[in-house]
């Protein structure tokens, strides 16, 4: 299983961008699907998640500028980032919480995608 991330850029303070995140390869199931993101020395933090039903998890600092999204015919994770801040730069990871057809749980990461925003 691979992760393709794109979508991370320069961008100004109140911009928009959209992360996209597209998982390939021997796909059985997946459960969960999100980001994380980890600024300049800072722990990597959990940004967001979608289930397969399509319950989301949405961080505080986050909430009412970024939303999660999945299209589960794609495989594919999306992050919409609204109203960006200074402080959302950072390298922004995906991942999903894999269940092969033995039901064992797995998760697989994208590289990254950096995402600066500044005037």
């Amino acid at each position: 299983v691979q992760l393709q991330a794109s979508g991370g850029g320069l961008v100004q303070p109140g911009g928009s961008l959209r992360l996209s995140c597209a998982a390939s390869g021997n796909i059985f199931s997946i459960n969960s699907m999100g980001w994380y993101r980890q600024a300049p020395g800072k722990q990597r933090e959990l940004v967001a998640f979608i289930l397969s039903g399509g319950s989301s998890y949405t961080t505080d600092s986050v909430k009412g500028r970024f939303a999660i999204s999945r299209d589960n015919a794609k495989n594919t994770v999306y992050l919409q980032m609204n109203s960006l801040k200074p402080e959302d730069t950072a390298v922004y990871y995906c991942y999903i919480d894999h269940i092969g057809s033995d039901y064992r749980a797995q998760r697989y990461w994208g590289q990254g995608t950096l995402v600066t925003v500044s005037s």
